[in-house]
């Protein structure tokens, strides 16, 4: 009994004696952890001032934009003084002063378009100042000889000409010695037919002297019938002839002129009519002369790409002008 007693009293004891035990280190635990996070936090804390992405200088302009600035004001003083792209020039107002066709002209867009009505028809003639854009790379070889040709040609030509003495042009007279040491040659100084070698003779008639080739203008004809459908020409405006490339039918006007997704779908599978080129030659020249009667002429043939040279300088200014107001912003 008293074992049992004296197990029963140390007991309470030994776990009364060790629950402090547990608790200091609890404690101990709790406090080293607070002291941890507090050190923790401390060493988190960024030691500067806070970031912050208001700008309250204004940043430095770049270095270029005063040159850039400068080059496109001094584009634009040569242009103007080239050329005066404002007014009309007096051969382009006098055709629409005197044609039934009227101009449908946007500033800012590339596209033109020609209308009038002739009888129970709506004409509608539109072309494009891309086309003067896209001559160089695309159909200068169509109309016109490659400038880098005539520019090697000249340079041999001038090479055989310069005699060793500094004297320009063989056969000539009366010249003035210009500054780099070769004589001049006016034109009233050429020799006379009589005097030149034999074979060396031109015919005034042979063609020398015209006037340069205009570049290719594309036209886009649409005819339309109320009820009747539409016909759809593509055409060739240039040195003054209307030339016929393609002749299509559609049924539904708005699918000659296809401006949406579904249209252009809805008439890829239609047959709208064989190559022009394939057509009887009667017939080809009774479709130029249905044009022909309906204004596509002469006159519009040389019209169209003076007009598109005009405008494409217009445009060319006004684009000068925006990008120099955008840089000097």
């Amino acid at each position: 009994m008293i074992s049992l007693r004296c197990i029963g009293r140390s007991v309470p004891r030994h776990v009364s004696s060790a629950i402090p035990h547990l608790r200091r280190r609890t404690l101990s635990t709790v406090r080293k952890s607070s002291l941890l996070q507090q050190s923790w936090r401390g060493a988190s804390r960024p030691s500067f001032a806070a970031f912050s992405t208001s700008r309250t200088v204004r940043e430095q302009e770049g270095q270029v934009d005063q040159e850039l600035s400068a080059k496109l004001d001094s584009e634009l003083r040569v242009e103007k003084d080239t050329r005066d792209s404002e007014t009309l020039p007096p051969s382009l107002q006098h055709y629409l002063d005197s044609s039934p066709f009227k101009l449908e002209d946007k500033p800012g867009q590339e596209e033109v378009a020609l209308t009038r009505k002739f009888g129970d028809e709506s004409i509608r003639i539109t072309f494009t100042i891309a086309d003067l854009n896209n001559m160089d790379q695309d159909d200068a070889d169509q109309f016109g000889e490659d400038p880098a040709l005539s520019d090697e040609d000249a340079a041999d030509a001038a090479a055989t000409n310069v005699q060793s003495g500094g004297a320009n042009t063989k056969g000539s007279i009366n010249q003035g010695r210009t500054e780099g040491g070769n004589f001049a040659v006016a034109p009233e100084d050429s020799i006379a037919p009589s005097d030149r070698a034999e074979g060396s003779y031109e015919d005034p008639s042979s063609g020398e002297g015209e006037q340069e080739p205009s570049f290719p203008a594309r036209l886009n004809v649409l005819i339309t019938k109320a009820g009747k459908g539409a016909l759809q020409l593509e055409v060739m405006a240039q040195d003054g002839e209307v030339l016929i490339e393609n002749v299509y039918y559609f049924k539904k006007p708005e699918l000659a002129d296809a401006k949406t997704a579904e249209l252009d779908w809805s008439r890829r599978n239609l047959y709208t009519g064989p190559p022009f080129g394939n057509l009887d030659e009667d017939l080809q020249v009774l479709l130029e002369r249905y044009l022909n009667e309906r204004g596509m002429d002469t006159a519009l043939a040389l019209w169209v790409p003076e007009y598109i040279d005009w405008k494409e300088q217009r445009e060319y200014l006004s684009w000068l002008s925006n990008v120099k107001t955008f840089v000097d912003a």
